[in-house]
């Protein structure tokens, strides 16, 4: 399928690359651009070939939020606003509930609903070049889908720190900080995102599934509820999946799993 403000391509390791393509808006968001996302991460929901997927952008900007258009009829009409910041953190939550790993490669400038959307993905790999925050505030502005998950990333101290300060966190600072796994040269970012990756997806697409769920599962629950959730887990994963026998008697016989290339 052809989209007009994407584009979306899976290569042969089965890694989905999601590029934000309308660099002289910034990567803004549009409805377009919204249906669009809804549309690949629907499709994506569905496809057992899909192995890993990577958000990123071209130009000098990951996405700077709402496109100007778009805000100037949202500041008119706050109920529309609550529509569209609804869908923006929806996009965050079906980047979350994808059964697999998942990279926001932050490529320059990342504010405000671009930010948020980029929460929803498991890692952030960022350009050594980029700047990343929430950056709301600076304009007296509430975020609307942001706080919940910086907290869960960063601890309540450093995402008051990003929201109230709207600061951007650039290239290493945001490794240092805690919000990125690491900062590369912008020319290798997809490259050593997907490079990442594949030290994920050598093993079952069931496996890391179910891991990525106990960590949802897990992450409102105390230690005693967490330790239960993840036990029905792996009961349930042991019973219904043959992945980890076959692991273990690979491992007796000193041969590669069926589901591993031999290396």
């Amino acid at each position: 399928m052809t989209y007009s403000t994407v584009t979306y391509e899976v290569d042969s390791d089965g890694i989905g690359v999601i590029t934000f393509n309308t660099p002289k808006t910034l990567n803004s968001i549009s409805e377009k651009r919204l249906d669009e996302l809804e549309a690949i991460l629907a499709d994506a929901t569905k496809d057992e070939k899909l192995r890993a997927l990577i958000v990123t952008g071209t130009g000098k900007a990951f996405c700077v939020g709402l496109d100007l258009g778009l805000l100037d009829r949202a500041f008119d009409d706050i109920p529309y606003f609550q529509s569209v910041a609804t869908r923006v953190g929806g996009i965050a939550s079906k980047l979350e509930a994808l059964t697999i790993p998942t990279v926001a490669a932050i490529n320059g400038y990342a504010r405000a609903g671009g930010f948020e959307m980029s929460l929803g993905c498991d890692f952030i790999i960022v350009a050594n070049e980029a700047h990343y925050g929430d950056a709301h505030t600076d304009s007296g502005v509430l975020p609307a889908a942001s706080t919940a998950r910086l907290t869960r990333r960063v601890g309540a101290q450093k995402a008051k720190d990003m929201i109230w300060t709207a600061r951007y966190l650039v290239g290493q600072e945001a490794v240092d900080f805690g919000i990125a796994l690491k900062s590369v040269p912008l020319a290798n970012l997809v490259s050593e995102s997907k490079a990442y990756l594949r030290t994920i997806i050598d093993k079952p697409r069931a496996c890391i599934g179910t891991s990525k769920s106990v960590f949802y599962d897990c992450r409102d629950l105390d230690i005693p509820g967490g330790v239960s959730a993840e036990l029905k887990h792996f009961v349930r994963y042991m019973k219904e999946e043959p992945y980890g026998k076959e692991g273990y008697r690979a491992f007796r016989e000193g041969r590669t799993p069926t589901w591993k290339k031999a290396s």
